[in-house]
């Protein structure tokens, strides 16, 4: 089992304000952070997809940039991590869970989740329809694992409304499964959530 890193740093930050790669925590910034996640947890090397320092150049939409990255991944390779450089804070166990559980063999995906906690609603407007049954839901995170033939597949299943890797594999017939994720892997969206990792961190 050869493990392929894509850590995707493209985005253009539009609700941060500036792009979100490159903004530091702790004195580093995000994407090296992601990079350290994929490659302590078990990846024997990493692409980076943005424009950071060797990184290649990634597309307008996320699956252009996940692809780039495919694009690079060495020809031994039998499965491929794809991890969001705004969600510096996921660990090395993180990353190893989701590998073992590829490493099964069983299954085309695997991503990681957590419970649903708030108590959903359905909107129209300002009127809500219903309350949603948050039983079987889960908030799922990255690093998202795949076959890399799987990935491939899901890649050449035309849906731009997918958002991630997993829906795009889940669509094109599939099987993905999840594993526990973490609740302090959070995605940096806004400024303030920068604050609440420093204080993670702390």
């Amino acid at each position: 089992m050869t493990v392929f890193g894509i850590v995707v740093a493209a985005g253009s930050g539009e609700r941060f304000g500036r792009p979100k790669a490159t903004i530091e925590l702790a004195g580093r910034p995000l994407w090296k952070w992601a990079v350290d996640s994929l490659l302590s947890g078990g990846c024997g090397d990493v692409a980076v997809v943005g424009e950071v320092p060797g990184g290649i150049s990634g597309g307008v939409r996320r699956r252009d940039s996940v692809a780039a990255g495919m694009a690079v991944a060495p020809d031994g390779a039998t499965h491929v991590l794809v991890h969001d450089a705004a969600r510096p804070l996921a660990t090395a166990e993180l990353v190893g869970r989701v590998i073992e559980r590829l490493a099964v063999g069983d299954v085309d995906a695997v991503v990681p989740g957590i419970p649903v906690r708030d108590t959903l609603k359905s909107v129209s407007g300002e009127t809500v329809i219903r309350t949603v049954d948050r039983t079987d839901l889960v908030s799922v995170q990255t690093p998202q694992g795949f076959k890399v033939g799987s990935l491939r597949r899901g890649h050449a299943f035309d849906d731009d409304d997918a958002t991630d890797d997993a829906a795009l594999v889940e669509r094109s017939g599939g099987m993905v499964v999840f594993v526990t994720g973490e609740g302090h892997n959070l995605k940096v969206t806004y400024p303030g959530d920068l604050a609440v990792m420093e204080a993670l961190l702390s």
